[in-house]
């Protein structure tokens, strides 16, 4: 059996990645995912991450990040590809450089060699990017304070989201960015549009 497919959903909060990641895990039967907090220590990791009461610098933020998604790569996702199993990840490492990097100012140079010391060669065969203005993600969303990320001023947003395009921009071949704002069944076409024109990566 050969390798399985790994697909990764990025996209900032309310853009539908996580509605969209589940419904393609569940159609192609592949193992779902989703960073950060997918283990038992990833989930310990989250508390403190997300907690906005809980004061920490942006690396020591990066690299809680980094410890969780090493962990995950090594303990879920590696061995589910290695099976033959195709994965399907809600957020991977290029929500590190956008929302630490471009979002919070960390050296992207610094994270792009702390992230492959993390991941090694788990890297995904594409990413989808579902991209929606601020203004549409603030209609969808009710703001939760006490999260770390949710309670970031628009501006922050506005460079994660700049930052999310400049990502896919430098990197075509593996990326595919969809509007996230149109409706939810013409998203999904367009989704799988995208996924029925690739091969496996053992093709």
């Amino acid at each position: 059996m050969g390798r399985g497919l790994f697909l990764v959903f990025e996209g900032i909060d309310a853009s539908g990645k996580s509605t969209h990641a589940r419904r393609v895990a569940a159609e192609r039967g592949a193992l779902f995912a989703f960073e950060p907090g997918d283990t038992a220590m990833g989930a310990e990791l989250r508390r403190w991450v997300l907690d906005a009461q809980t004061s920490m610098t942006p690396t020591t933020e990066s690299l809680l990040m980094l410890t969780d998604r090493s962990h995950h790569a090594a303990t879920v996702i590696e061995p589910a590809l290695a099976s033959g199993r195709d994965v399907v990840c809600d957020r991977y490492y290029a929500s590190t450089l956008a929302y630490q990097g471009y979002g919070r100012g960390v050296d992207l140079s610094e994270l792009r060699s702390a992230t492959a010391l993390a991941i090694g060669s788990c890297r995904p065969d594409v990413t989808i990017l579902l991209d929606v203005t601020l203004e549409v993600a603030e209609e969808r969303r009710v703001r939760n304070h006490e999260d770390r990320f949710e309670s970031a001023d628009l501006a922050f947003h506005e460079r994660v989201r700049a930052g999310y395009l400049d990502l896919a921009a430098q990197s075509e071949d593996r990326w595919v960015v969809v509007d996230g704002a149109a409706s939810e069944e013409e998203v999904a076409r367009r989704i799988d549009a995208v996924l029925a024109s690739m091969s496996r990566p053992d093709a």
